[in-house]
């Protein structure tokens, strides 16, 4: 670690995030490794987040908790959540994953219980915890001598803890971090909002992004969508996310198969064009079939996995694990499929899948935008290739892969996505503001 700075020489900042440690999932990585890296470059994060006692996870992965620092105060409140419900409305007791892709096909009480979360409860439904936040919040500013704040969203109802401190302390500088676009996100038609609540959904919106003194957010197309709704105070800032190299040591090699594995880790949800990868797999199929494994390693809607057990390949099917196992998964993949939703606005999503599928060293596929930010970043690496959700392009990408004419380049481009230079950027903007 470096120690030039001493803890009496840090700025404080802090740091109101719901998804944190034991919370697994994708969204708990980026700040998780930012308030990891954050010392070494003078900045002592104090992290406000929600008690697992009361929090609504989707997933759970406490072993997370191993890269959160002794040092580091990480303080937890309750919360009121109204998820806790819908939980009991679904069939299998589970909270909604990502864009509902673990529930394709709703019943009666789960689109009436859309519904209201999608007109009663503003931004969304873990808005409950924002009383609790910002009561603690309060008591944090003045107990810890803070004169910057950050959250950080989904859920995007953080912000406006951080809209409502502002207003409360003026002189605090406020730093908003958008992970994900808002009001225009791809599962946002499916939560039956009538035109009142789209338009109190764009106002919250609009809110945060003028009253902030810093926006932050993963891509450059995602800084163009905003951006296009109202001018803020200051330029946003791109910082996008990445990978840890620590990760990476001492990850278990093993692959169980001489085929030729393809695999997908993470959340495969309906808005991934499905159709494309089985229609290039099927033309595929009478050469290949018996040389590929499929392997999908997380959650997979329903009905795409029956699509995808009805193809003539030998298809293996991972339930959600640890961060460290889904690593173990890509670094022992032969190549790795990466889809984009073919959906409004997704030239801008940037996964941090992305740069840890980069950091493994494997090709990577993938079904998106070809003129997108992340086959921009394939490109730029000559780490994988890019089907603009055309079957016969991807047939050819494949094609590419399994007779070893595409080979994933040596350079070494992943130092700029590591998750140490990334927090080192946003140590010298916080240090500068």
């Amino acid at each position: 670690m470096d120690t030039r700075y001493s803890m009496a020489q840090q700025k404080k900042v802090l740091i109101i995030t719901y998804y944190f440690p034991p919370s697994g999932g994708a969204g708990v990585q980026r700040w998780l490794k930012m308030i990891k890296y954050l010392p070494q470059f003078g900045i002592e994060p104090v992290v406000l987040t929600v008690s697992e006692e009361y929090a609504s996870y989707p997933q759970y992965d406490a072993s997370l908790l191993a890269d959160v620092s002794p040092q580091t105060k990480v303080y937890r409140t309750k919360s009121t959540e109204v998820l806790s419900l819908y939980k009991k409305l679904s069939p299998k007791g589970e909270i909604p994953h990502t864009g509902f892709s673990n529930e394709p096909n709703p019943n009666f009480m789960q689109k009436v219980a859309r519904f209201i979360r999608g007109n009663l409860f503003l931004p969304d439904a873990r808005k409950g915890w924002n009383v609790h936040a910002y009561k603690k919040a309060v008591e944090l500013i003045a107990q810890e001598g803070i004169d910057t704040i950050i959250t950080t969203s989904p859920p995007h109802s953080t912000q406006l803890v951080g809209l409502k401190l502002k207003q409360k302390f003026p002189h605090l500088t406020w730093v908003a971090d958008l992970r994900d676009p808002w009001s225009d996100i791809f599962y946002q038609n499916k939560l039956y909002q009538t035109a009142f609540a789209q338009w109190l959904n764009k106002r919250y919106e609009k809110q945060v992004l003028a009253h902030a003194d810093k926006v932050l957010t993963v891509s450059d197309d995602c800084r163009r969508l905003f951006e296009a709704k109202i001018t803020p105070k200051y330029p946003i800032v791109v910082l996008p996310n990445g990978y840890d190299p620590d990760d990476f040591t001492n990850v278990t090699m093993q692959k169980q198969t001489h085929k030729f594995v393809l695999s997908y880790v993470g959340v495969f949800s309906e808005q991934y064009r499905i159709d494309v990868l089985i229609d290039a797999l099927t033309h595929l199929a009478p050469k290949w079939a018996d040389k590929v494994m499929l392997q999908f390693v997380g959650v997979v809607y329903q009905e795409g996995k029956k699509k995808l057990q009805a193809l003539p390949y030998q298809v293996e099917f991972v339930d959600y694990v640890l961060h460290k196992q889904a690593v173990a998964y890509m670094c022992n993949a032969d190549a790795l499929l990466l889809c984009i939703p073919d959906i409004a606005h997704n030239k801008g999503i940037l996964t941090g899948k992305l740069f840890e599928y980069l950091a493994a060293r494997k090709p990577i596929v993938l079904v998106g935008p070809k003129d997108g930010d992340a086959a921009t970043i394939l490109e730029r690496c000559e780490a994988g290739l890019c089907c603009d959700y055309q079957a016969d392009q991807l047939i050819n990408m494949l094609l590419s892969l399994l007779s070893g004419e595409f080979a994933v380049s040596q350079q070494p481009y992943q130092v700029a996505y590591s998750r140490r230079e990334i927090t080192r950027q946003l140590a010298h903007l916080l240090l500068n503001l």
